[in-house]
């Protein structure tokens, strides 16, 4: 019996994974300043919100400074702004160094926006597990491909 217990739980849970996110998500370069990176992650967003995808299918990650609905939402306190993220009903905005914490979501976006080489390493691995279809890359071609190069 105690055999026949082991596989159970793990047997359910395959099927899921395998079901919500395909191995690899297609991913898409877009070159961009990185002053221009997030009007690059902004316009990605309105296009894919305009192709038909729900607002919580999408997870926008940034490595410089915060996305602005981000810093209005944090200045409510972490706990309110998680509550938003665990709700899942509309496009959540994270910085790199809290990224982790995010769950899974069908398209994520990625603006290389500044911050350290650390951040943008941090934020494309991240990024590259959360994705379930499409990861989005809006930066500088040369160091979206090293840093691709060296975390996926």
């Amino acid at each position: 019996n105690t055999a026949a217990a082991k596989p159970g739980p793990a047997g359910p849970a395959a099927p899921a994974t395998a079901a919500t996110a395909p191995a690899t998500p297609q991913i898409q370069l877009i070159p961009a300043t990185p002053d221009g990176a997030l009007d690059a992650a902004e316009e990605a967003v309105d296009l894919l919100l305009d192709s038909g995808r729900t607002p919580g299918d999408v997870l926008v990650i940034t490595t410089g400074d915060a996305h602005p609905w981000a810093a209005h939402e944090l200045s409510f306190g972490d706990t309110a702004y998680w509550a938003q993220h665990d709700a899942g009903d509309d496009v959540f905005y994270a910085d790199a160094a809290v990224a982790d914490r995010a769950a899974s979501r069908a398209v994520v976006v990625v603006a290389l926006n500044g911050g350290p080489e650390a951040a943008a390493v941090t934020a494309l691995a991240v990024a590259h597990s959360r994705a379930g279809a499409l990861l989005i890359v809006c930066g500088d071609p040369q160091r979206i491909n090293s840093v691709l190069g060296a975390s996926v």
